[in-house]
């Protein structure tokens, strides 16, 4: 992929122009990471306190009993967003969702584990073992190039 950048001193909000013949799977990932509003920090609450969560720092999101936690470096935080809403603001390259009710950073997994049934275990830097459902499992053994 070329890329060029021009400096103009009358534009006063950078714009990306994307010239193509086709729509492929570079360009949509140009693309996804050109929409990526802000910083994508995540507000976590933790007794009583709003902390702002780096995406790098998180390990896991999941969803239970109608509530949305972040597992992160400092600890496990709830948050006030859907899990498919955290989904949309987070790096699609670097996050990955295992099952309904779990979305992985992909930098923070220590090993897969695949078993003869064709399941798939996630070992995750902290050491948390979580399963990805099977129903996800084609998607991650085709992101894995399995």
């Amino acid at each position: 992929m070329k890329i060029e950048i021009r400096i103009d001193p009358d534009c006063t909000e950078p714009r990306a122009i994307i010239l193509t013949a086709a729509v492929t799977r570079e360009v949509e990932t140009a693309v996804n990471a050109l929409r990526q509003s802000g910083p994508g920090l995540l507000a976590g609450l933790r007794d009583g306190r709003v902390e702002l969560l780096e995406p790098d720092s998180l390990l896991r999101i999941w969803a239970e009993g109608g509530r949305v936690y972040a597992a992160a470096g400092q600890g496990v935080y709830t948050l006030r967003q859907r899990l498919y809403e955290v989904e949309q603001t987070l790096d699609p390259t670097r996050f990955v969702r295992i099952s309904h009710g779990e979305i992985i950073n992909l930098r923070r997994v220590e090993h897969f584990d695949l078993n003869l049934a064709g399941s798939i275990c996630v070992r995750l830097a902290d050491g948390t073992v979580t399963w990805v459902s099977r129903r996800y499992v084609p998607r991650i053994r085709a992101m894995l190039k399995l």
